[in-house]
């Protein structure tokens, strides 16, 4: 055996490090990567639909209203101008029932002279029919 130097400097082999196994920018594959999202993106973006989905509901409802109220109104329009039809309607009614009474016309009668009849001496005429 060699004599052994005790105050040369020790020559100590490193340890070989293992290869890397990274890849090369020409291994990769031709579609990159998906990455993943986070939750709270997901989440903020739920949430932003379903207030959308809301507010066109609400906004569904708004218009849903709108049109009852303005049918409503055309409604009672209505029953006012067939209101005011009924009353034109017995008013003519009436002015028809006192300009054709029985003694309006008995004195429009004795104005052109005529008479009324006795009711005892009524006789009655048998006309000939049309037919041959």
């Amino acid at each position: 055996m060699a004599a052994v130097d005790w105050f040369a400097q020790a020559e100590v082999a490193e340890p070989v490090r293992a290869p890397s196994r990274r890849r090369t920018p020409a291994k990769r594959p031709a579609t990159p990567a998906r990455t993943r999202r986070k939750p709270t993106q997901r989440r903020v973006r739920a949430h932003i639909v379903w207030m959308i989905l809301f507010a066109l509901l609400l906004a569904g409802v708004v218009a849903v209203n709108v049109a009852v109220l303005r049918a409503h109104v055309a409604v009672t329009r209505l029953d006012e101008q067939r209101a005011k039809l009924q009353a034109q309607n017995q008013a003519l009614a009436s002015r028809l029932s006192a300009t054709s009474s029985a003694p309006r016309i008995e004195a429009a009668a004795q104005r052109l002279g005529m008479v009324q009849a006795p009711g005892a001496d009524t006789s009655y005429l048998v006309l000939p029919s049309g037919r041959r």
